[in-house]
């Protein structure tokens, strides 16, 4: 998709950031508390938006620093590394929505 939209060169950040946020759905979805997830892919106004929706509405996901011993954590610190802008707003219903926006870079590899 994201050559049919010549937005190749994304393609490495994009699926990082898509496993990112759809890992912490599955996790929690894995808990019992959710039975919905929706990926969502745009471009719009020079970047590339990246929604990912989940029916897990107890807690909005928080940028964090874990502590050295911590094993996980660090997925968000991630996606705020490689994007120009995220945040996370609550659905209607039941659930939430994650979104980030990566830049797209004019001359990059198509």
């Amino acid at each position: 998709m994201l050559r049919e939209w010549k937005l190749g060169h994304l393609c490495d950040e994009a699926a990082l950031v898509v496993s990112e946020l759809t890992t912490n759905a599955v996790t929690h979805a894995a808990q019992g508390i959710g039975d919905q997830l929706e990926l969502v892919l745009r471009r719009r106004d020079g970047v590339l938006v990246v929604e990912v929706s989940d029916s897990y509405q107890w807690e909005m996901p928080e940028l964090r620093k874990p502590a050295p011993e911590e094993t996980s954590g660090r997925g968000l610190l991630l996606v705020d590394a490689l994007s120009q802008a995220w945040g996370v707003r609550p659905r209607t219903g039941a659930g939430k929505t994650v979104w980030v926006h990566l830049a797209v870079r004019h001359g990059g590899e198509e």
